[in-house]
């Protein structure tokens, strides 16, 4: 069977093409189909992880967690959609149940695609009403915490970064803010920071224009801290499409290798996270990209929605032993 995948949300193969001399106890899997099924499978693998590090602790929310995590996406259901050439068709996910659980892999990989779509599709309509305006990336970091601490510490940071934003030298109309947390080196601490998509008026890089060192300063102002923290700030050039940067913003609030690498640190990660915000919109942007902020989103795609109703389906089902989703 011939097969490719044009991006992450389509795959395409030949129906056609199947070798028949393929022993029938062989089945067919996702990851046979296209290289995505391999991307599904990994997520998918993760989340049986995260299953049973809830399913081993005694708290009452987290057994439900787990109940969630365990059926998450067992089932999906991929519409057929033909293409021009004789034979080709796409594969669009048209339907799965997900158990959206905060830190269940597979629903933080959906809920990142979710951010990156919304804001490809926001973002051309905020250039053309701007033209002229700039964009800058920054990263505002802290030292690190202990993992117990990480709540406290995320509370200090969204307060500075507010503080930053209402003093009369912030320049930015608009901007994308993203929490990020990392495991640190050591394998116990967690580092929380600060990615932040900024918009700035024509006129920073000749008036008002903050150097690195003030930039220091202020968010060591803003966080009211008695040492100089790591900040690095770069700019779009002009006429280069600020889009560049969606993935460094809108990626994953915890790193997946980080979420399935320590039990213990995994589940004080997701009582600290409990209810705090990953995504915030400020500014003028807020007017495009609200719904950046909402919380229950549609984790399939609007460009793999498809509403016709006479379309044939493929159902892959997840194998738990196999690791891997099967053909139904």
């Amino acid at each position: 069977m011939s097969a490719k995948a044009s991006d992450s949300k389509l795959i395409t193969f030949n129906i056609f093409s199947q070798d028949k001399s393929q022993p029938s106890q062989n089945v067919l899997s996702l990851s046979n189909v296209a290289p995505i099924g391999k991307t599904w499978d990994k997520h998918r693998a993760n989340a049986d992880k995260v299953f049973q590090y809830y399913a081993k602790a005694d708290e009452h929310c987290f057994q439900q967690y787990a109940r969630r995590v365990r059926t998450c996406s067992e089932l999906l259901e991929f519409q057929l959609v033909p293409e021009e050439s004789e034979g080709i068709l796409n594969l669009k996910l048209s339907d799965a149940q997900f158990c959206r659980v905060r830190h269940c892999p597979v629903c933080q990989w959906r809920r990142s695609l979710m951010w990156k779509a919304r804001a490809y599709k926001i973002l051309p309509q905020v250039v053309t009403d701007y033209p002229k305006y700039r964009w800058l990336f920054v990263t505002l970091t802290v030292k690190n915490c202990r993992i117990e601490e990480l709540r406290e510490n995320l509370d200090s940071i969204n307060k500075a970064f507010k503080r930053l934003t209402e003093l009369k030298v912030w320049p930015a109309k608009g901007w994308v803010k993203s929490i990020e947390v990392t495991k640190a080196k050591n394998g116990i601490s967690a580092h929380p920071h600060l990615h932040i998509l900024a918009m700035v008026s024509p006129s920073y890089f000749s008036h008002g224009y903050l150097s690195h060192a003030k930039w220091v300063a202020l968010w060591q102002q803003c966080l009211r801290i008695d040492y100089q923290p790591v900040i690095h700030i770069s700019a779009i050039a002009k006429h280069h499409n600020p889009s560049l940067l969606i993935p460094e913003i809108l990626k994953y609030q915890v790193k997946e290798s980080d979420l399935v690498s320590d039990r213990e640190w995994f589940l004080e990660l997701t009582r600290q996270l409990h209810k705090t915000r990953a995504i915030a919109v400020g500014g003028i942007l807020r007017h495009y990209m609200r719904e950046l902020e909402q919380k229950n989103q549609d984790l399939i795609n609007e460009s793999e929605e498809t509403d016709e109703v006479n379309r044939e389906s493929l159902f892959f089902r997840w194998e738990r032993k196999l690791q891997r989703f099967n053909i139904e």
